[in-house]
């Protein structure tokens, strides 16, 4: 019999879980054997003193254990994972776009949490879409389509799903070991053949530096390389929030305007850098995505996949009950804009949601009308504001007094990619894969 208390005496004095003790407390405290508070004291042995990468990949097979494994044999699977930031709504034109060159993208996506946004509240506010797929819905969708957009079912990794709602009152989410098991038992359990990860780095990040999201990134890498899956990572930049809007709704509209062949240029950049990673790792290194933008192709893709799930591409998305504009106090040159507080400010006026389960308002968030390195001028509007609530308003106002910098000069926006980790080892899945 495992001794709980053994378990956590070893993590504490710096040594070593053996593979035995991680899968079999892991299994326990899925199955309600071990205490909330044993597994707590464990958490944050683990944050204090670390993991190293055989333990790591032994927590992330004892989670992935937990729940059933998904079987999509006979697709050519790539998926695509962001650790999360403000105005990230890379997946709803990356997802259609890489789908239009034949690839199937199974994107089990999330809900917001705190100022990060989530995808799955962004697609919902179009009329019918459905978040929740049975796995013959899901494979089905793969092979009409070739791509779907959906939740994890609740038998995928529910280890995960336990650990981290303890891990999120206790204090021990930001931790490198865990986040990383986190995010890759999930992706190793759905089954795709290939992983591009977006690691997210600065303000509006959970990694702040770049040293952390480097490692943070590497660590997965070297999860998804010894699971067999190719695996490499974009480290990107989330100083200042991506594109000009932080919402749901306004957020399905930026994406529209880049699957029509526009959109900001930062939110076209990273499509495509993430794009090329993709089409590479699924053997498709001698296309240019930005082709399927410009043609249609990727916007046909989005329009079918959203049908697919009860949608309606063509109806009206949700319109604010009220807009608040917000104006530049001086002229200048925006030298900085912080993507925390836009994050922060799209939640308080109800975009997201400061619990898990909080009901959501479609039509709210922020939009900005300058980027980094754009002039402004004193009066001119700076921030619009949508929300239903006019409670909302005062803290959300407060929250962007001062996320905006305006100063005599500034360096121009820079690339949104800031590095790129892996794949490190092994041939990868693409060339174990040719293409028919």
């Amino acid at each position: 019999m495992m001794d709980p208390i053994a378990v956590i005496a070893t993590k504490r004095d710096g040594a070593e879980l053996s593979t035995v003790q991680i899968r079999e407390m892991v299994a326990a405290y899925t199955a309600g054997d071990v205490a909330p508070e044993q597994m707590s004291s464990l958490l944050m042995a683990i944050v204090l003193n670390g993991m190293g990468r055989r333990e790591i990949a032994d927590w992330t097979a004892a989670m992935i254990d937990s729940g059933v494994r998904l079987d999509l044999s006979g697709l050519r699977t790539v998926d695509k994972h962001s650790t999360g930031g403000v105005g990230d709504k890379i997946t709803l034109p990356l997802t259609p776009l890489v789908a239009s060159y034949g690839l199937a993208v199974p994107q089990l996506s999330g809900r917001g949490l705190g100022h990060t946004g989530g995808t799955l509240d962004k697609l919902e506010s179009i009329p019918g879409w459905r978040a929740d797929l049975g796995v013959d819905e899901m494979r089905a969708q793969l092979h009409g389509v070739g791509a779907v957009v959906c939740a994890a079912t609740a038998d995928l990794a529910p280890a995960d799903r336990k650990l981290y709602a303890l891990r999120d009152v206790t204090g021990t989410v930001a931790c490198i070991p865990l986040i990383a098991s986190s995010i890759m038992s999930k992706k190793i359990a759905e089954g795709t053949g290939a992983l591009v990860l977006d690691v997210k780095v600065g303000s509006g990040a959970f990694m702040k530096s770049y040293d952390e999201a480097r490692e943070l990134a590497q660590t997965m890498v070297e999860l998804g390389d010894d699971a067999g899956m190719d695996t490499r990572a974009l480290l990107t930049d989330m100083s200042t929030p991506l594109g000009r809007t932080a919402g749901n709704a306004v957020e399905v509209v930026e994406s529209l305007e880049v699957l029509a062949g526009g959109g900001p240029s930062d939110v076209v950049e990273l499509t495509l850098a993430l794009a090329r990673e993709m089409l590479d790792a699924g053997g498709l290194d001698d296309v240019d995505p930005a082709e399927n933008l410009r043609n249609g192709r990727a916007m046909d893709t989005w329009r079918a996949m959203v049908v697919a799930q009860g949608g309606d591409p063509d109806a009206d998305l949700p319109v604010p009950g009220h807009t608040h504009v917000l104006t530049a106090g001086r002229s200048g040159v925006l030298s900085s804009l912080d993507a925390l507080a836009v994050g922060e400010a799209a939640r308080l006026l109800g975009a997201g949601r400061s619990r898990p389960g909080e009901p959501v308002s479609y039509a709210a968030g922020v939009t900005w009308h300058a980027g980094v390195g754009d002039d402004v001028r004193a009066g001119a509007p700076l921030f619009t504001l949508s929300f239903d609530d006019e409670a909302r308003l005062n803290a959300a106002a407060a929250r962007l007094a001062d996320a905006a910098l305006i100063g005599e000069a500034a360096e121009p926006a820079g690339s949104r990619v800031l590095g790129r980790v892996g794949p490190t080892a092994g041939t990868s899945w693409a060339a174990e894969h040719p293409r028919p």
